[in-house]
């Protein structure tokens, strides 16, 4: 697989068009993935040329975002990725 990039209104990012999203990384809801298998689908995305992901702050109680922190510094990647989130459903 290979990704098609696209730029990011006038930021001047190029960003991946299909994104990660990580709405079930963490277990804490009592359904997700766990982190061997966040960490398998993050590194594959990486791997296949994806840059653009998605999480918020309440997606698994916060674990979502915890574990990207580690995914990212782990894989060096922090220069390489967009991450987009989120802080409140629309009420």
């Amino acid at each position: 697989m290979s990704f098609d990039y696209h730029t990011l209104g006038r930021s001047g990012l190029r960003v991946s068009r299909l994104a990660l999203g990580t709405m079930t990384f963490g277990e804490s809801w009592g359904w997700g993935s766990d982190e061997v298998t966040a960490r398998a689908m993050f590194d594959r995305y990486l791997a296949a040329g994806g840059n653009f992901v998605d999480t918020a702050d309440l997606y698994t109680e916060g674990q979502s975002e915890t574990l990207l922190g580690r995914f990212i510094t782990a894989s060096g990647s922090r220069d390489r990725v967009v991450l987009t989130t989120k802080f409140s459903y629309n009420a």
